[in-house]
Formats: structure tokens, sequence, C-alpha cells
């Protein structure tokens, strides 16, 4: 009697399962070592809450392991198959946010200004381009850089705490730029959403430190104006 079913079908596709867990395996692994580098290179900046001196080490040492991970995409780019990106990029998405926020957080600490998407795209080693295959999403580059607000304001209040009275007004003017630069974006995506919207406490935190330092006149900027001479009215 002949057999309903060709049982030759189940092994080929028994030959897919294995290929596709191998496949995202070797993706895993890979993805492992890049929280591994990143891990590190966060780490490393956390001195910058303790101590101001070392900002500058810090962000170099943090260079050092974002280029590492830039060899590791290279090695994701090769594994993930042309034109799959999407259906592979739950494995390194969070990944990405993160070091999306540490390049943002060493350029910000270095020149002061908001790091683009092509740059850190650079950095990393990725396209910018969907069509061009492996790539920065523009969402996983606005999720990163709103982590970069919440460690600000944690930073502003350090930096208090540490003796750095102008520091917090620069972090403010920052902060808020960028907020504004989110309230011109017509967000859609639920995640970036609420992430945004929790923007607004990272702002409040930080014009409160501000409040206080202005209060106290314990910036320089407070202490000239004080220290001007009042203009005498005229007659």
């Amino acid at each position: 009697m002949s057999n309903f079913v060709n049982m030759e079908l189940f092994s080929n596709y028994q030959k897919y399962i294995d290929n596709e867990q191998e496949l995202r395996e070797n993706i895993r692994i890979v993805v492992r070592e890049i929280e591994h580098l990143a891990k590190e290179a966060q780490i490393k900046l956390q001195v910058i809450h303790s101590d101001l001196s070392q900002i500058s080490g810090a962000c170099g040492l943090a260079r050092k392991q974002v280029e590492a991970c830039a060899e590791k995409y290279k090695k994701l780019a090769d594994l993930v198959p042309p034109g799959q990106y999407y259906r592979y990029s739950d494995h390194w998405t969070y990944i990405t946010q993160r070091l999306i926020f540490i390049i943002a957080l060493v350029i910000y600490l270095e020149a002061g200004f908001l790091v683009t998407r092509e740059t850190v795209a650079e950095m990393l080693g990725l396209k910018t381009n969907h069509a061009d295959g492996f790539h920065l999403d523009v969402e996983d580059y606005l999720l990163g850089i709103l982590q970069l607000a919440s460690e600000l304001s944690r930073f502003a209040t350090n930096s208090v705490t540490m003796g750095d009275y102008e520091r917090p007004l620069n972090i403010s003017h920052f902060i808020g730029d960028l907020n504004t630069g989110f309230r011109l974006l017509n967000l859609k995506n639920d995640g970036l959403r609420k992430r945004f919207d929790a923007l607004k406490y990272d702002v409040k935190k930080i014009e409160e430190v501000v409040y206080d330092v202005s209060i106290r006149g314990l910036s320089s900027k407070e202490k000239e104006a004080q220290d001007e001479p009042a203009v005498p009215a005229s007659e």
C-alpha cells in the first residue's frame, strides 16, 4: 500500500528548521559578544558620576569598545541573508539602542552636541539606507537618544554634588532643545511614544537642579549678575 504522505518532504522541513536554528544561534553568539563590549563601555562611562577629571579618559576607552562592536556588526551583516534584516532584527534591536546611547553620551561629553544618525551608523559600520541591507533603523536611533536624556538628568544632579555648577545649565539647554526636536515628530510607534512621554520627567528633574543652583547663587553667571553694579535710574 502506497503512502499518502511523502515523508521526504518532512525530512526537507527538518533540514530547514535545523538551518534556521543554527543561524539564530550564530546570531545570538555575536550579539552576546556585542552586549559584553557595550557593557564594558557603559561601566567605563559611569566614572563621570563620581570623578569629572576622568571624563576624557572614559570616553576614549568607550570609543575603543565601540570600534570593537563595529567588527561584530560586520559579522552579523555577513550572517543575515539578504533582504531578511527584519526577520532577525529582534536579536540585536535592544543592544543597538544601548550602543546608540553610549555613542551619543560620548559625543556629548566630548563636544556638547547631539550626534547624528549618520555618524552613529559610521561608527558602528552600518548603513543608513534600508535598501542597502544591514542598517541603522531610525526608530532605534531615536530610542537610543531618549536614553541619553535620562543619563544626563542624573549627571546634572551628580555634577552639582561634585562642585560643577555650570554643567547643569548646559545640560538643561541641551535637553530643552532635544525635547523641542522630538515634539516636532508625529510619533506613531507605541514604544517610542511612551519613551518620549518619559522625557518630560527628565526635563523637569534637570530644571529642578538648575533652579536649586540658581536660587543659591552657585553658578558663576548668577554671581556675575549679582556683582554687576546697579545702573542708576535716569533722572
